[in-house]
This record gives C-alpha cells, structure tokens and sequence, in this order.
C-alpha cells in the first residue's frame, strides 16, 4: 500500500513534519515501511556556522519510529529508546555537494516485535547512498490522553534558521562548557508533551559536535552519532543540551552530550564520532 500517512498511524506530529518540511513518500502499515524526505543541506550548527547532519536524527526518527509505531497492538503506543546514526566516508559531501537535493530515509522492521522494536533506515541523495541508522522504540499502554487536534501554529516562510525550527539558542555556561538551550516550543513536542526525540537527537549532535570544535582549526565532520533516551525530555527556562570533548586529536575526535531538563536531571545522553 502506498498512500500518505494518516495522522493516527504515525508516531511523529504533523507539526514536526510541516516544521522541518518532511514529507511522506510512501506508507505501508503492513510491511511496516516508511519513506520520507527532508532538505538538510542548508542548515548550520548555531556554534561553529558549518553545515550539519544532526537534522538527520529529526529524519531517522520521523521513519523509523514510523516503521515500529505501525507494528503496535491497538492498545499500545510507542517511544523512542534508541536511536543511532551513522554516514558514509563520502556522505556528508555528498549531501552539501547537492544542496537543492533532500535526504531520503527509507525504514523497514529489523527483527521481530517483542515489548520493543528496531528499525533500520538508509539515507540516500539522488540515487547515493550516503547513510543509515537504527531505531529502537518501546511500547507503552495506549493512553486516553493522546491528542486528537493539532495546536495552531504557522511554517516559518522562508525557510528560517535551524535555531528557529529547533528553538534552541547558544548559552554562555560559567564554565565556559557548551550549552545550547531548548526554548518551549509546543510544536516541536511529541504526543506525550515531551520534547521530540528526533529535534533531542539534533541538539545533542550540534552541542557535541560544538564540543569537539572548539579548540578552532580544520573542522571534524560528525559520521556517528547514538543516543540513549533516559527519561521524558520537558522544555523549560533551564533546559540544555551540554557538549563535552573526550578526545581530539588530529583527524578524529570522541565527544558526549547531554540533554538536562529544569530540574538538572539528565534526559537523553549521546556519544558522537566526528573526522575531518
């Protein structure tokens, strides 16, 4: 079946999709297939003004939880737990060598469905393969207070900046340490009222890969990024995504991050892989 996905089979909000202009491709509920695309080459890392690739997470998480969500019972409802992404030696040129080209993810069910489920999507740009990932969601009881109705909200036209589709904005930390702070924005919210995963995934990449930067010189490019979801992620006053280098040397570096909500506890952790 190929068809555009209806807003009650699929995981991630509508106001996510129209926010980041992804767009359903195609949708087969019983093979547990997602296709979707999502234009990433024009956007930059707010700290180092390069072009980044932690946008994709919004992508893999958009069709891989797609790919899980369409595999639950009628009383369940799912979560991402994992998410991991990884780009080919050439990707990352490939995808800012053709900026008018989006990025294509393509999931499908990895394993059977047990109380989780995994994902595998390839990326591709035109007809190259520049990627993939893996998805793990966790199934929850169906609620009664899934929401039915979308909040009002306007797409940013032209396209804005990655602070303003992901509301996040560069902090000064005492310690001099990077911090990149997520603004409430309900669109960017999951169905739970928790911060979306894929947009978590993002900042997490932009303040590790901020991290492993800092010191200035050629800039390392990230090729892998995976992430544990630990707790709900709630927006506030105070919460940030926290970039720390562990290693850098001359043509790789090894760095951490952390998504902390108002209350200092940390939601989401990463371990990002970048190169020159």
């Amino acid at each position: 079946m190929t068809d555009n996905a209806d807003q009650h089979d699929i995981e991630t909000p509508e106001t996510i999709l129209r926010r980041f202009d992804i767009r359903h491709l195609k949708t087969d509920v019983t093979e547990g297939i997602s296709v979707c695309s999502m234009p990433v080459a024009d956007l930059r890392n707010p700290f180092t003004g390069e072009p980044t690739i932690g946008p994709l997470a919004i992508l893999l998480d958009a069709a891989g939880g797609n790919s899980n969500h369409f595999r639950r019972s009628v009383t369940e409802w799912t979560v991402t737990s994992e998410l991991a992404l990884e780009l080919s030696p050439d990707g990352i040129a490939v995808i800012f060598a053709n900026p008018e080209v989006p990025v294509v993810g393509t999931a499908r069910p990895l394993g059977p469905k047990g109380g989780t489920a995994l994902s595998v999507c390839t990326f591709t740009s035109g007809d190259v393969i520049v990627g993939g990932g893996t998805v793990r969601s966790f199934y929850l009881p169906a609620g009664d207070g899934m929401p039915t109705s979308l909040p009002p909200f306007a797409t940013p036209t032209p396209r804005a900046a990655l602070t303003e589709l992901m509301a996040v904005e560069v902090r000064t930390d005492e310690d001099a340490s990077t911090v990149l702070g997520q603004r409430v924005d309900p669109i960017l919210n999951n169905s739970l009222g928790i911060v979306n995963g894929g947009v978590a995934s993002a900042g997490l990449e932009l303040a590790a890969s901020a991290a492993v930067n800092r010191g200035g010189g050629q800039h390392m490019r990230t090729a892998s990024l995976r992430v544990n979801f630990l707790r709900p992620f709630f927006s506030g006053a105070q919460s940030r995504y926290l970039g720390t280098p562990l290693r850098v040397g001359r043509s790789t570096a090894v760095g951490d991050a952390s998504a902390v909500d108002d209350s200092g506890k940390v939601a989401l952790t990463a371990r990002l892989t970048a190169y020159l």
